[in-house]
C-alpha cells in the first residue's frame, strides 16, 4: 500500500545539547541502553529531551533517523490530539453525541446507550463496549456503521475498555465536522508549526484514516509531539495547542486498574495513559512510546520491536530518571560523557555473514520449486547462490519478487508480500550445510522476521518466525507463509540480474 506523506517539506530539528549541559547524568544513558540490551529488549531507536534540547539520541543499525517507523497505537494521540484543535475552532465539543455526526446511519434499531454516547467517552476509552469493536468492525466496507450496531454493554463513562474502534470514530467524526481526512486537517495545525515531515496513515474502505492505528512518523517527531505536550501546547514562544486541552487530555478521567507497579494501571486520559512518577505518555504495541516527565521537564522518545513493554519502563525508572535528579554532576561526570558517544554511534544489531557457504549450495543454485498452496499465493521459489549475489525469488500472482540477501551487510530490499510492499534490509548465514538463515528486518515497523530454509533432496521448506506476534488485520503485518516447495524435473529457475522483476516461464 503507497500512502502519501504529510508534514513540512523539510522537517526542522530540536536544538541539540550535551546531557550535562542539562542537568542529565551521561551514566544514566549508559546504564539504560545496557538495561535494554541485557534484558534483551529491542529498541530500534531513543531520543531523550529535557529542557527543550535532545541530550541523547540513537538508532540501533540498520534503523535510521531518517525513516519513519510505524506507531502502531501511538497514533491515537496524534488523533486526539487533532480533536483537541477541533474543540478550540468550535467544530465540536466533549458533549456532542457520537450519533449526531451520522445522522444517514442512525435508525430507530439505536439502543439508549450508544444514543447517549458522547464524544467524551470515545476520547477517554470509556464507550461501554464489553469487547474492542475494531475486529468487528474490520469485517464490514463501512466502519462506523458497524461501530454504531454494536450493542454497548455498560454506561457510557463508567467502564474502562481499551477500544481502537473508538478511536477510529474520533477520526470519521472529525472528518465529519470539518471536511478533511484526519491528517489533511493537523497538516497546518500541527505538522507544519512543528517541522513535523513524512507522518503517514493508513485508511478504511471509505477513505478515513484509522486514527487508532497505520500512522507513521520519524522518532524526532514523536518527541516533538511529547514537547508540545509538556510545554502545555507552546512552541516557539506560540501558542499551538489550548492548555486547557493538555491538562485535560493527560489527566486520569477513569481507572484503569489498580496495580501499583503496572503503568497499564495508573488512569488513562485522552488517548494518553498515566504512567508512575508523575508521568504520561502515548504508546504502541511493541515498543513505540512518547513518554513525558513534566517534574523533569524531559521527554523520552522511542521506537522498537518489543513485547515486554512494561519492562522498557522499568529500566527507564531505574536508570534513567535517577539521573535527572537535581543536583551536582557526578564524580567522573566528563569521563561518563567520552562513554556515552561510541556507544550512540555504534548501536547496532548482528549482521549475519554467510561466510564461505554452503557447500552443497552449487545443487540448489538457480534450481526452481513449485510452492505448496498457501495464502499468499506464492506458486514458485528458487534462490541463487553466486559469488557476489545472494538472491531468493518468489513468484505470485503480481510477478517475480527478488530479495537480495546480504553477505556481512544489510542489503536494501521492498519486500511485497499479500499485496503488502515494505522497506526491508536483508542478510543471511548458513546454520548448516543445508540450512540457511535468512534475518529480514522491515525497517520502517516493529517487524523482524527470520526465514529458515531448509534443503533436503529435491525439496525445500520454508518457514519464518517474527520477533513479536501478528496482529490480525493491523497494517503492515504480511507474514512469509510456510512453504514446502519441490524441485520441477525439466526446468531452472529464471534468474535475471535480480533488479528488477522479469516474467518468470509459465508453471
Amino acid at each position: 500500500m503507497e500512502l502519501h506523506r504529510y508534514g513540512a517539506a523539510k522537517g526542522t530539528s530540536l536544538p541539540r545539547s550535551k546531557p550535562l549541559d542539562q542537568g542529565v547524568s551521561p551514566a544514566s544513558i549508559v546504564d539504560f541502553i545496557k538495561r535494554i540490551e541485557e534484558d534483551e529488549l529491542e529498541l530500534h531507536s531513543l531520543m531523550i529531551v529535557r529542557n527543550g534540547h535532545v541530550v541523547s539520541e540513537g538508532w540501533w543499525t540498520p534503523y535510521r533517523s531518517e525513516d519513519s517507523h510505524l506507531l502502531n497505537s501511538l497514533s491515537k494521540s496524534f488523533t486526539s490530539t487533532a480533536i483537541g484543535f477541533a474543540v478550540q475552532e468550535g467544530l465540536l465539543s466533549l458533549e456532542d453525541t457520537v450519533i449526531s455526526f451520522f445522522p444517514e446511519l442512525t435508525t430507530s434499531a439505536i439502543k439508549e446507550n450508544m444514543a447517549s454516547l458522547r464524544v467524551r467517552h470515545l476520547l477517554s476509552m470509556s464507550t461501554g463496549h464489553a469487547v474492542d469493536t475494531t475486529p468487528a468492525m474490520q469485517q464490514s466496507d463501512d466502519w462506523a456503521k458497524a461501530f454504531l450496531e454494536i450493542p454497548i454493554v455498560h454506561e457510557p463513562g463508567t467502564y474502562f475498555l481499551y477500544n481502537t474502534g473508538a478511536t477510529y470514530m474520533l477520526s470519521a467524526i472529525l472528518t465529519q465536522a470539518t471536511g478533511e481526512k484526519l491528517l489533511d486537517y493537523l497538516q497546518p495545525r500541527l505538522f507544519e508549526p512543528l517541522g513535523m515531515s513524512g507522518i503517514a496513515s493508513i485508511s478504511c474502505p471509505k477513505g478515513i484514516h484509522a486514527g487508532g492505528f497505520g500512522m507513521s512518523a520519524k522518532t524526532e517527531d514523536i518527541a516533538k509531539l511529547g514537547l508540545l505536550y509538556l510545554q502545555k501546547g507552546w512552541w516557539n514562544g506560540q501558542r499551538i495547542l489550548p492548555e486547557r486541552w493538555v491538562i485535560e487530555a493527560t489527566a486520569s478521567h477513569l481507572s484503569n486498574g489498580s496495580d501499583p507497579d503496572s503503568d497499564w494501571a495508573q488512569g488513562y486520559g485522552f488517548q494518553f495513559w498515566r504512567c508512575r512518577h508523575g508521568a504520561y505518555r502515548g504508546d504502541g504495541a511493541f515498543g513505540q512510546f512518547c513518554v513525558v516527565l513534566p517534574e523533569q521537564n524531559a521527554v523520552v522518545a522511542m521506537t522498537g520491536g518489543v513485547m515486554e513493554m512494561q519492562s522498557v519502563l522499568n529500566a527507564l525508572w531505574d536508570c534513567l530518571l535517577p539521573g535527572m535528579a537535581a543536583g551536582d554532576p557526578t564524580e567522573g561526570a566528563n569521563r561518563q560523557q567520552r562513554e556515552l558517544e561510541p556507544l550512540l554511534r555504534s548501536l547496532s544489531y548482528p549482521v549475519p555473514v554467510l561466510r564461505a557457504g554452503s557447500p552443497e549450495a552449487r545443487n540448489w543454485d538457480g534450481k526452481r520449486y513449485k510452492a505448496s498452496l498457501n495464502e499468499a499465493g506464492i506458486t514458485a521459489i528458487s534462490f541463487r547462490f553466486g559469488e557476489d549475489i545472494f538472491l531468493f525469488q518468489y513468484q505470485d500472482d503480481n510477478g517475480l519478487h527478488s530479495v537480495r540477501i546480504g553477505n556481512g551487510e544489510w542489503s536494501e530490499n521492498r519486500i511485497c508480500l499479500a499485496g503488502e510492499c515494505l522497506k526491508a534490509k536483508v542478510a543471511g548465514t548458513w546454520r548448516k550445510k543445508n540450512k540457511l538463515e535468512v534475518i529480514v528486518r522491515f525497517v520502517e515497523t516493529p517487524f523482524c522476521d527470520k526465514w529458515t530454509c531448509h534443503f533436503v533432496n529435491d525439496s525445500v521448506k520454508v518457514s519464518a518466525e517474527r520477533n513479536v506476534w501478528v496482529m490480525p488485520g493491523l497494517s503492515s503485518n504480511a507474514l512469509l507463509p510456510e512453504l514446502t516447495g519441490y524441485r520441477y524435473a525439466d526446468r531452472d529457475m529464471w534468474i535475471g540480474n535480480g533488479l528488477g522483476r522479469e516474467e518468470p516461464p509459465s508453471p
